[in-house]
């Protein structure tokens, strides 16, 4: 089957990822079974009166519409380089959009020099091999081809986030408002328990 050897590959532990519930007062940003919730959208182009729009949606796939560039497997979106596409940067968001200040958490797991990255409302923050490809290496709790914890708090219109609780950015400065989002540039990159809490 497509991409069977790919995700035999990546060893993702199956054995509790249904049994996962989001932290009290998150709600979940992904079921872990595919990628209801989640879509392209037109790239951000200032000059295009439609960038950001959604273009197509995802709901109840467990593959992406873009030649398996987004896999979900076992209760994790693996971001996958598969050898029959264009190695381009690939984005995935989600269809909603958060105007209110939130905490969103996620876990990820990188490859080896593995380069993605987290939409903050449309900004990016770097999620890769920190300690191979940067740009944070100076991380002590980084726990390279483990599971990692990004935290974002967004608060008067910037966020901090944090990896294992050292600080990435301080503060980020975001739009109004705008979606959560995935990238996919180098190697093959993990996520799963991703939640968020919106602040009143």
């Amino acid at each position: 089957m497509k991409h069977i050897a790919l995700l035999l590959a990546l060893a993702v532990s199956s054995l509790h990822a249904e049994d996962w519930k989001p932290e009290a007062g998150f709600t979940s940003l992904f079921n872990g079974k595919d990628l209801t919730g989640w879509c392209f959208r037109a790239k951000t182009d200032k000059k295009d009166p439609n960038a950001g729009d959604i273009t197509e949606k995802h709901d109840g796939k467990t593959e992406a519409a873009d030649a398996g560039r987004y896999i979900v497997k076992d209760g994790v979106i693996a971001v996958t380089f598969p050898t029959e596409m264009d190695k381009l940067t690939g984005q995935l968001y989600t269809q909603a959009e958060f105007p209110k200040e939130f905490i969103l958490k996620l876990e990820f797991r990188a490859s080896v020099n593995a380069d993605s990255g987290v939409f903050i409302r449309k900004p990016q923050l770097q999620c890769r091999d920190y300690l191979v490809a940067g740009p944070y290496k100076q991380l002590k709790k980084y726990k390279p081809q483990e599971w990692n914890q990004i935290v974002v708090e967004v608060k008067n219109g910037f966020a901090h986030a944090t990896c294992n609780g050292e600080d990435l950015e301080l503060a980020i400065p975001l739009p109004p408002t705008g979606p959560i989002g995935l990238e996919g540039d180098r190697g093959v990159m993990e996520y799963r328990h991703i939640q968020i809490k919106e602040v009143p």
